[in-house]
């Protein structure tokens, strides 16, 4: 299960833009059309490329989380923080990106 965290570890709040994105290049590296990404998370296909393109004000929750679940995405939350990250966040954060682009 891939872990998008939400607010980033920058501090910085993602937005359905930068979601849609990460969702964008995880469907393209399972080599899914967007018919199949939305006909797995029940929503039409005209949502996912509007959610990929960045065409969206906003997605209900239920949507959102169907498409991450299909995908095998899921949001986590924690506490925002102001400081930047350090050297070694970085690298703990890079070893798993690094991990996630083996599996997959």
């Amino acid at each position: 299960m891939t872990t998008i965290n939400l607010p980033s570890i920058l501090g910085y709040m993602l937005n359905l833009a930068t979601l849609g994105k990460q969702i964008s290049t995880k469907r393209k590296r399972l080599k899914w059309s967007q018919l199949d990404l939305a006909g797995k998370a029940h929503v039409s296909r005209a949502t996912v490329d509007a959610l990929e393109n960045g065409r969206l004000g906003e997605l209900g929750f239920s949507k959102l989380t169907n498409i991450m679940a299909a995908l095998g995405l899921e949001l986590k939350l924690h506490e925002a923080g102001l400081r930047r990250p350090t050297l070694e966040e970085l690298r703990e954060e890079d070893r798993n990106d690094q991990s996630l682009d083996r599996r997959s």
